[in-house]
């Protein structure tokens, strides 16, 4: 059988088509599964997606707040600031309307930030008025942080603007990260007590080892008691655990002196059962705690978090038996719904583009109806964010509220002030890193300036100055025109957004923006700098394999220069993900020449087709030139077919069900379980007898090259 290499290539360009459409156009961005979808009303007005903002009803706006790499959790202080957790290990301030320049505590050499390990929680104590508490949950380097290690939660005094190393106490740590995927990492603070989600850890975990033939949908950490996989977590805001959490009576496993011996269950645990709660938010009126749990390949759902509850996770994703598409048009009609398990208030399907559900906020009481106090969430892979609505009859729909955003963005909300109005915040991956300050407003805002520079090289003194990343925030307005100052004595102001400029010499100079929008309104200036006559500088990556097997050592190295003098190789700076389908997970980030990792897994057989790898590499000269170069590392495809004798077996591969015979793409050097269990074929009750590879009817596999694996049954005497 011929490697399908080619419909890698084929598919991952789509996959890379699409998010370019998401990206630009806005108008690609789907919303979740028909069934559930409420659409908004009033008018509309399109951001340009280089500014990041998106798709907003009438009488919002949306602005910047800050540009930092990463954010990936935020919360409020009482007295109107916003912290801000950055993946590499960075707490920031957001206070004034301004990012503050130093960190607030950098924990960087601390933590493991590979994959989607990092900094990763933060919540602010109720009383933090007169105890000045913060607790921030972080992957730590106690152990190399390339193979299974463990992640932390700490409290902090938050001392003015600084919160000190020094003042950090340990409340739970030996949190264990099997994988470097589905950590959750998410705080919620209330009176006296902390919460905290933890990720499943992607593959199967004993407490010692990583089983990687259990991952995705076959890890099933989530329904052991004795792992903290997979769960929410209820301590004390000092540590302890609370003499009615369900298993208060038990053992201790993230005391800070380490786990106790035995195999009971965590008396840590509160609720269980869950995949990846990424984000979770507690309603200021009620007290209620939804969950945001991500899913496999179907569904994503939102829980209410009670205590000693099961939601069901690795036997249900959603309403549904994990990996099932509901065939009616509500929620809840699966053709089979597993039982004994907490249900979901919502869930949405992955059919429509939407797949990733990350942040989570009940927004301000004083927004004007409908929006006031309503829950939102965000979805990572379709850039959006909703508004869950009550329906007369029962359940929930979802409106959409903000879109527009692009693939691989949204990732936390939070409530908070900004500039003195009651604010809906939310942190995104995209435009390089920001957070975003959303404000119902009746007034009309004014636009914000915003440009790019490219220079044509060493001796060309002609600059190309692009506005169209400047946007009005407000819903249903625009900019209409732009005025330029090009620093040497010059201005121009037209009605688009690009123009061309000559210096008579060569040199730097300031240029500045100021844009205009339908209402008259004028922006603060935008300033850059432009160097007129400077070359670019060079960037270079060597060149590597073709393909690449699981596990495989990965080491690129890149080459910089610059004609216009010295240039410092160990500034160049990487960032690789893993593409899967139309969202990316981080896999690594680095600095210098080289970078290396090994090439992962991928997440199931739906996916080995549509993932690869991504390397960015990019340098920036003196003059503040910069110049990128991406790099995509394939994976090695292999043919994997199943068959049964006789045919029409339903066979078991990395813990979904095929009916055979069936033609699947693996790749070289993944390693799974196979199932032939025992079944009715044709009528016809049948044992199993033999694999053609003559392992047990349930076994470890690696695909090493195209292969061929066939189950033998027998009639049942």
């Amino acid at each position: 059988m011929v490697r399908p290499a080619s419909r890698l290539r084929s598919t991952a360009a789509a996959g890379a088509a699409a998010a370019i459409a998401i990206a630009v156009g806005g108008a690609a961005v789907a919303g979740p599964a028909t069934a559930h979808t409420a659409t908004g009303t009033g008018s509309r007005s399109t951001v340009p997606a280089t500014s990041t903002g998106g798709v907003l009803p009438a009488g919002f706006s949306d602005t910047l707040a800050a540009s930092l790499p990463q954010p990936t959790a935020m919360a409020a202080t009482p007295d109107g600031r916003m912290l801000v957790t950055t993946k590499a290990g960075q707490l920031r301030v957001i206070k004034g309307g301004a990012l503050l320049s130093a960190p607030a505590l950098d924990l960087t050499p601390r933590t493991c930030s590979l994959g989607e390990r990092g900094l990763l929680g933060v919540a602010v104590d109720p009383h933090f008025a007169t105890n000045h508490w913060i607790f921030l949950f972080y992957t730590t380097t106690r152990l190399p942080c390339s193979g299974p290690t463990e992640s932390r939660i700490s409290r902090f005094v938050l001392n003015g603007d600084t919160a000190a190393v020094g003042s950090e106490k340990v409340l739970a740590d030996h949190i264990p990260s099997p994988r470097a995927h589905h950590l959750a990492g998410d705080l919620i603070a209330t009176p006296g007590y902390l919460y905290a989600t933890v990720g499943d850890g992607y593959c199967h975990y004993d407490g010692t080892s990583v089983d990687a033939s259990r991952c995705a949908g076959a890890n099933d950490n989530a329904r052991s008691l004795r792992l903290l996989l997979g769960k929410v977590l209820r301590l004390t805001t000092g540590g302890a655990v609370p003499a009615d959490n369900p298993y208060a009576a038990s053992r201790r496993c993230v005391a800070p002196a380490g786990p106790q011996p035995g195999t009971g269950p965590c008396a840590e645990i509160y609720a269980t059962g869950l995949r990846n709660p990424f984000r979770f938010a507690l309603d200021p009126v009620t007290g209620a705690i939804h969950v945001n749990d991500v899913g496999q390949a179907t569904w994503e759902e939102i829980d209410v978090l009670r205590k000693g509850a099961d939601y069901g996770w690795n036997g249900r994703e959603g309403f549904c038996a994990q990996g099932e598409t509901a065939p009616g048009t509500g929620q809840g009609t699966c053709s089979a719904t597993p039982s004994g398990y907490t249900e979901p208030i919502h869930a949405y399907s992955h059919a429509a583009g939407c797949s990733s559900i990350t942040g989570a906020a009940f927004a301000p009481s004083s927004w004007p109806a409908p929006y006031a106090g309503s829950y939102f969430f965000a979805d990572y892979v379709c850039g959006s964010i909703f508004r869950l609505v009550p329906r007369s009859g029962g359940g929930f729909t979802q409106s959409a509220f903000l879109s527009g955003l692009g693939a691989s963005s949204a990732i936390a909300l939070q409530t908070g002030l900004w500039q003195g109005r009651p604010a809906m915040f939310y942190a995104t991956f995209g435009g390089g890193g920001q957070v975003r300050a959303i404000v119902a407003t009746s007034a009309n805002t004014a636009p914000i300036a915003a440009f790019t520079v490219r220079t044509g090289g060493t001796g060309n003194r002609t600059a190309t100055l692009d506005g169209s990343s400047s946007y009005d925030p407000d819903g249903g307005d625009g900019v209409t025109s732009w005025a330029w100052t090009f620093g040497d004595g010059n201005r121009q102001t037209g009605t688009t957004p690009t123009v061309s400029h000559t210096y008579s010499t060569a040199g730097s100079y300031a240029a500045s923006l100021v844009v205009t929008d339908s209402h008259g309104a004028t922006s603060a200036p935008s300033t850059e700098r432009v160097v007129a006559g400077n070359a670019s500088p060079t960037l270079s990556i060597a060149r590597t394999p073709a393909t690449f097997a699981v596990n495989q050592s990965v080491t690129l190295r890149a080459t910089a220069g610059d004609a216009d003098g010295p240039l410092d190789q160990s500034t160049i700076r990487w960032h690789v993900v893993l593409h899967h389908r139309d969202h990316d997970h981080p896999l690594k980030d680095g600095t210098g020449r080289t970078v290396s990792f090994s090439y992962p897994a991928p997440e199931d057989f739906p996916a080995t087709q549509v993932s690869y790898l991504q390397a960015t590499a990019s340098v920036t000269d003196n003059n503040g030139a910069t110049t990128t170069k991406t790099r995509r590392l394939l994976p090695h495809l292999v043919a994997f077919r199943l068959a049964s004798t006789p045919t029409g077996a339903r066979l078991v591969a990395d813990g979904t069900t095929f009916a055979t015979p069936i033609d699947l793409v693996s790749w070289q050097g993944w390693v799974f379980t196979v199932s032939a269990p025992d079944q009715t074929i044709s009528g016809v009750p049948s044992t199993f007898r033999s694999w053609s590879d003559g392992g047990a009817a349930t076994h470890v596999v690696t695909t090493g090259g195209d292969t061929t694996l066939g189950a033998a049954f027998r009639a049942a005497s």
